[in-house]
């Protein structure tokens, strides 16, 4: 399908940016999703001079950063002004103390006070669901921004903790779409952590493959074909086994590719 970038979460891999860059470009990527974090290649205190200097190390190898996950002050929102990078991907966990709504209204306060920058700059703040304690779904992330420009605030659609959420496909990629900036493929279910003996089951989340999960990626590749979508899609490569990160991230990337690929 025209229109799909396919891009990778860099988070598993810490190698210098030439090792990264020619890793990921022999993976197939055409950009990835760049972590500004401590202990990674470009970290927050050198975002400035890094991270413009890491987009052209990455275009050596025909890449190009179409998000980073990291902090949304002015520092970072200028350096990926001038690296070209559009959005910066969030996750907001919601301090309900005092309750959700309290917690919801906060944040958009916060956001009020972003706006001038985001102008300024023309950069994107990205809103992902995450389920738990954070903006758990398609419609946390609509009833957050949908009063904001989408070229201020966009969503950012993961199928796996929409799935854990319990939300069909269909209907939360049509509840974020008129804010939709980026899309994550993964995948997870829930596990039982004890048996059925015991007095009250307890779960985690396993982190699996695109083909095992309760998202189910034909239906949502599906839907974004329907509905004409062009953008980045970002694999995110998180998976509860570790030592298969390589081998899964390359398996799951051509199983996006073929279901793209399908009439």
């Amino acid at each position: 399908m025209s229109g799909i970038i396919y891009t990778v979460f860099t988070k598993p891999w810490k190698m210098p940016a030439p090792e990264l860059g020619e890793f990921v470009a022999k993976l197939g990527f055409q950009g990835i999703e760049f972590p500004v974090r401590p202990g990674y290649q470009v970290e927050p205190e050198s975002v400035r001079q890094g991270l413009p200097k890491l987009a052209r190390e990455l275009a050596g190898f025909g890449l190009k950063i179409y998000s980073v996950a990291g902090p949304t002050d002015e520092a970072t929102i200028a350096a990926c002004a001038e690296a070209g990078i559009p959005t910066i991907r969030v996750c907001l966990r919601m301090d309900a103390a005092d309750g959700y709504m309290a917690a919801e209204a906060r944040q958009r306060q916060e956001y009020d006070a972003l706006l001038p920058l985001l102008d300024r700059y023309g950069v994107r703040i990205g809103i992902q669901n995450h389920n738990g304690p954070d903006l758990a779904n398609a419609m946390a992330i609509r009833h957050l921004i949908e009063g904001y420009d989408p070229n201020h605030f966009g969503a950012v659609w993961d199928a796996a903790h929409e799935a854990l959420a319990g939300t069909e496909p269909e209907m939360a990629l049509d509840i974020v779409w008129s804010h939709l900036c980026m899309v994550n493929l993964k995948n997870g279910l829930w596990q039982r952590t004890n048996g059925p003996e015991a007095e009250y089951a307890t779960w985690k989340t396993y982190w699996t493959s695109g083909r095992q999960g309760l998202a189910s990626w034909p239906r949502v590749v599906a839907e974004l074909k329907r509905r004409r979508y062009a953008g980045p899609v970002c694999l995110t490569a998180e998976y509860s086994d570790h030592d298969a990160v390589n081998r899964l991230i390359a398996e799951d990337l051509a199983f996006a590719k073929s279901l793209f690929a399908r009439s």
